[in-house]
């Protein structure tokens, strides 16, 4: 589904006042999530730096540099590399609503979760990422690192990063319109949108990598993921340490 025009703007934010003494904005959002509508606690909704679309990093400099990086620096996260990195895994780039990484049938099946612990301008939580606004929503208000780090086999990265980004699926977003090979294409999906994060970590001096091994159930439970979305990858993302110079 894609935005007819400024009338269907008008209803939305129509909508949105409507509901605002009931302590709710209600947010549709089109394109690759029919029939969904996410209802929003005021005050939890944080608006993130709109991303960049130029660097001075060409793609053949970020594909030949990029690397994984288990080990990070003390500093703190900027919100804006937060925010250009959800970008490059999810965000929006085109008025239709296409985002950054191709998806089968342009379904989206894919959801982007935050688990934040040292990120100026957020405080301490998980947070989901809203494509379509460019924010985020803080879904739980506590630093969850140390028992992801314990989901995750104990993988320092995961403690030790300021902000670990955990890509999750519905798979019946694609399965319902490609069968059983839907199941392929979200995970190739997924693979799209970590390389993204990859490239547009090398080009921020950001470090980060792929984490795959981790308990599923303890990983889904510890964010509160609905029933129907599956993490498929631990990214831990921070400013690289010395020893990666």
């Amino acid at each position: 589904m894609t935005f007819a025009g400024s009338s269907r703007v008008v209803l939305i934010v129509g909508i949105a006042v409507s509901v605002a003494a009931a302590g709710v904005i209600i947010l549709s959002f089109p394109h690759g999530s029919p029939g969904q509508t996410r209802i929003i606690s005021q005050g939890r909704l944080v608006s993130l730096p709109a991303p960049e679309r130029t660097g001075m990093v060409s793609v053949e400099e970020a594909v030949a540099g990029r690397r994984s990086v288990r080990e990070y620096a003390a500093t703190p996260l900027e919100l804006s590399e937060l925010s250009q990195l959800l970008w490059a895994a999810q965000g929006v780039t085109d008025p239709s609503g296409l985002r950054a990484a191709p998806s089968a049938g342009a379904l989206y099946p894919l959801e982007i979760y935050i688990a934040c612990g040292n990120v100026n301008g957020l405080v301490p939580g998980v947070y989901q990422y809203l494509p379509e606004p460019h924010a985020v929503n803080r879904v739980i208000d506590r630093d969850v690192r140390e028992d992801l780090y314990r989901s995750a086999l104990e993988q320092s990265s995961v403690r030790n990063a300021p902000a670990v980004i955990i890509i999750a699926a519905d798979y019946q977003r694609t399965t319902g319109k490609y069968g059983e090979r839907g199941i392929r294409y979200v995970h190739m999906e997924a693979g799209h949108a970590a390389e993204n994060v990859y490239l547009q970590a090398y080009t921020l001096g950001i470090g980060t990598v792929t984490i795959g091994a981790f308990d599923d159930s303890g990983v889904a439970s510890l964010l509160g993921l609905p029933g129907n979305q599956t993490p498929l990858y631990l990214m831990p993302v921070g400013k690289k340490s010395m020893k990666n110079f």
